[in-house]
């Protein structure tokens, strides 16, 4: 399925998972998320959820009327010395202002997860959406446009970041042998 799903997608690694939720949570944990994530409140519950469930403060910045994702025009005025990433929301299958979101992000040394739940199959440009950012995470619930009746996935760019989040998915080992904290 796995395979199936990043040759679908256009993507480099997909990690499949239980939900969306804990693809959230294992997105924070894998790429080291520790402090402030600025986010959307426009989005389901348990995008905050996973922010909080990591230990994470959740920093509420406003949408674009238009997409109804986050205003970037308004992130970098909530970035503070503790914040980490930005955790952004593809909205009814609106991209987010990803060009945008990058800039920012470079200039202050912050991680962006995209949550990509409304977003499956969605492209800008010609690539897929999901391409952006240093992960997006997927919801297979059965609300979605493409559902395993629950589950989720994570979008990873690179061979190191798929093996972390191998890892982290996989309580932490391969093998006998063990490498972090997992689930």
């Amino acid at each position: 399925l796995e395979a199936k799903l990043a040759e679908y997608l256009g993507v480099p690694f997909v990690q499949y998972v239980s939900n969306g939720t804990i693809a959230i949570q294992i997105a924070l944990r894998s790429l080291g998320i520790q402090g402030e994530v600025i986010t959307t409140p426009f989005s389901y519950v348990a995008t905050t959820n996973a922010i909080l469930w990591e230990h994470c403060e959740p920093i509420f910045v406003d949408v674009d009327p238009k997409s109804f994702c986050i205003d970037p025009a308004k992130i970098e005025a909530s970035i503070t010395e503790r914040t980490r990433a930005i955790l952004a929301v593809h909205v009814y299958g609106l991209p987010c202002d990803v060009e945008a979101i990058d800039v920012i992000a470079k200039k202050y040394k912050l991680k962006v997860i995209y949550d990509a739940a409304h977003a499956f199959g969605c492209k800008l440009n010609g690539s897929s959406l999901l391409n952006f950012g240093d992960l997006s995470t997927l919801s297979f619930h059965a609300t979605k446009l493409f559902h395993t009746v629950e589950g989720g996935a994570i979008v990873a760019h690179t061979q190191q970041m798929a093996d972390t989040l191998i890892k982290v998915k996989s309580f932490g080992h391969l093998g006998d042998e063990y490498y972090t904290l997992g689930i």
